[in-house]
């Protein structure tokens, strides 16, 4: 049975382009006669807001959406901890006291997530004063991987490789996991099978596929959808206070309609979907 998921943040309310992801995977799963799951990604610290998850469930119910909800992120913080520890045990991370503003002067090359940071505390003796972040040494781990594939069902089979990502961070300074980490074990604890999201994750799924042959995890299938764009071209964003859905369903309108509208390709005006 196909089991997606719908996986936000509270840190803001949801636009147009949640509503489509959510959409794009409720569908797959009512079509095939499958589960969709909502869980609530709330180790943000002081930018997760609990009043949100309850927005955000008025916004699925306006939109005509159906779904079993899992435990938030939140509740998961004691199974992070223990795979962190397991693999730091193993070798595969390594603490880093670099901070983003020094990443950015140091590094020689950009990736997806901007500056690819250069292995600056890789083997170093670090200031105990400082907070440290976990970082998964990429390298070491694909040495013990080999090479991995993955199948996204609108891309194809793809060679898993996140060198392009740099030895990216598991355990954050301000959090208790990366969205790298807490997805990967999520998405395995929740049973889910097909993770859809937008193609600006698409990179991060080479880390995913990696942790999962690290950690001994089953392995999915993938469909990353477009994404929607703004009238400058631009993905919409909570940063960039997009119009919410909560502003459009005080306003009074019809989240049904909204929905066929967006299965249909029918955006509000200026909004666009993203091509290849």
């Amino acid at each position: 049975m196909v089991v997606t998921r719908f996986a936000p943040s509270p840190n803001g309310s949801l636009h147009l382009g949640h509503a489509y992801s959510a959409i794009v995977a409720h569908d797959i799963a009512a079509k095939r006669g499958g589960r969709f799951l909502l869980r609530i990604e709330d180790i943000d610290g002081a930018r997760s807001l609990p009043e949100k998850a309850d927005e955000f469930r008025r916004d699925l119910e306006w939109l005509g959406l159906e779904w079993d909800e899992v435990p938030a992120q939140s509740s998961r913080l004691a199974a992070y901890e223990e795979v962190a520890q397991y693999l730091l045990h193993e070798g595969l991370l390594y603490p880093c006291t670099c901070t983003r503003k020094e990443i950015e002067a140091m590094a020689v090359r950009l990736g997806p997530e901007g500056a690819i940071y250069p292995g600056t505390c890789k083997g170093q003796k670090l200031d105990p004063a400082k907070p440290v972040a976990l970082r998964l040494d990429v390298d070491r781990a694909l040495a013990e991987t080999g090479e991995l594939f993955w199948e996204d069902e609108v891309h194809g089979t793809e060679i898993a490789d996140p060198r392009g990502f740099g030895d990216v961070v598991l355990v954050r300074k301000d959090a208790p996991a990366s969205y790298h980490l807490a997805a990967t074990l999520d998405d395995a604890a929740d049973g889910v099978t097909l993770v859809t999201r937008g193609e600006d994750l698409f990179g991060a799924t080479h880390i995913h596929r990696v942790l999962q042959e690290l950690l001994g995890l089953p392995v999915p299938i993938w469909h990353h959808h477009p994404i929607l764009l703004d009238p400058s071209g631009e993905k919409l964003a909570k940063r960039r206070h997009s119009a919410s859905l909560a502003d459009r369903r005080a306003a009074g309108e019809d989240g049904r309609a909204l929905a066929d509208r967006l299965r249909e390709g029918r955006f509000p005006a200026g909004i666009t979907l993203a091509t290849a």
